[in-house]
């Protein structure tokens, strides 16, 4: 009964102090909260938590604020992240579903999720080692010139133009084009495209030694494409909302914005979210491993096709989060973004 108590004292000191930035104190508890315990008892509950550095006095006053380990219990403990209101997911959909491509997808995504949390929102582009071919398509454009369009599941496409000696748009070259159009499919789609690429290594003896310049020509285009876009990629939105709270950073946000700069960096922190067994991830304060982020909190989520997840979006601010209403909010973009790359 103590220890629920106790809970109950910290999550209450949580609540407020994410409310107000000002460190609570045992009256403040009583008025705002129903705790049923006098306030001796509430000062008591008050210095078990700081014994067990659950939270901690920033000065002579009264008041406590949480610390990283205390944050981490109120987390771990939360019985479940609430829903999203129906219009907020009304808004959600209406707001990613308006988006003509990849790219769109991404950038209309960090502006949500920065714009819902008021934190700076992160997203990685798709992993390519990750995705699968969906489609792959040829089509001849006069003279010696073809097109390859590359389509993997996640809707990423990319483009090439391979420059030739033969007339594709005869009719044999329709045909040499159409075959291995159906060749390439056959061997490549719904494999991952480290795979792909291997599977249409022997394609070329299957074409009379004529035509066999140009299948290697595709060949190396497409290995070009996936060769040029296999640096993962990371796009942020809101990182002005860092100055609404820099007083919750210690002496300067400098740090954390050197670190945000560092996509490598954001890539592994969103590789956690593959770490958990839960559907977000969240790295408080010090469970961070990069100094400039140790003020920050991530809470992360993976997104994607089905079951494959290739990918992680979230967001980051400072440790006096709403964690609640923030996992909610990255939980269900990821959900939205999945359901609409998987159309």
């Amino acid at each position: 009964m103590n220890e629920e108590r106790r809970l109950a004292v910290l999550r209450a000191i949580v609540q407020d102090y994410v409310q107000t930035s000002e460190p609570v104190g045992s009256k403040a508890l009583l008025e705002r909260h129903h705790l049923g315990v006098s306030a001796a008892t509430v000062r008591n509950d008050m210095a078990v938590l700081e014994e067990e550095g659950l939270i901690a006095a920033p000065h002579t006053s009264a008041g406590r604020v949480p610390t990283d380990a205390g944050y981490r219990l109120f987390v771990d403990r939360l019985s479940a992240v609430k829903p999203l209101s129906g219009a907020e997911r009304a808004a959600i959909t209406e707001f990613l579903q308006g988006a003509v491509d990849l790219d769109d997808v991404v950038d209309r995504t960090v502006r949500l999720l920065s714009s819902l949390t008021r934190q700076v929102a992160v997203m990685q582009y798709p992993s390519l080692t990750r995705s699968t071919v969906r489609h792959i398509e040829l089509v001849p454009m006069g003279s010696g010139r073809l097109m390859l369009v590359l389509i993997v599941n996640t809707g990423r496409v990319e483009q090439r133009v391979i420059e030739g000696e033969r007339d594709l748009a005869t009719p044999e070259g329709e045909e040499v084009v159409g075959r291995l159009r159906t060749l390439v499919n056959s061997h490549a789609v719904g494999r991952r495209l480290v795979d792909a690429g291997r599977a249409l290594q022997s394609l070329p003896e299957q074409f009379e030694l004529e035509h066999r310049d140009l299948v290697r020509a595709v060949l190396g285009s497409l290995e070009d494409a996936l060769a040029e876009e296999r640096e993962e990629r990371v796009v942020l939105a809101g990182t002005a909302n860092l100055a609404r709270v820099r007083t919750d950073f210690p002496l300067t946000i400098g740090p954390v914005l050197e670190a945000l700069e560092q996509h490598v960096v954001l890539l592994k922190l969103l590789g956690t979210a593959r770490e958990s067994a839960d559907l977000v991830s969240v790295r408080i304060g010090h469970e961070n491993p990069y100094a400039g982020l140790q003020t920050t909190s991530m809470v992360a989520a993976e997104y994607g096709t089905g079951s494959d997840l290739v990918a992680g979006l979230g967001v980051v601010g400072p440790t006096r989060m709403d964690y609640p209403t923030t996992m909610a909010a990255v939980r269900a973009v990821a959900t939205y973004v999945s359901r609409i790359l998987g159309e």
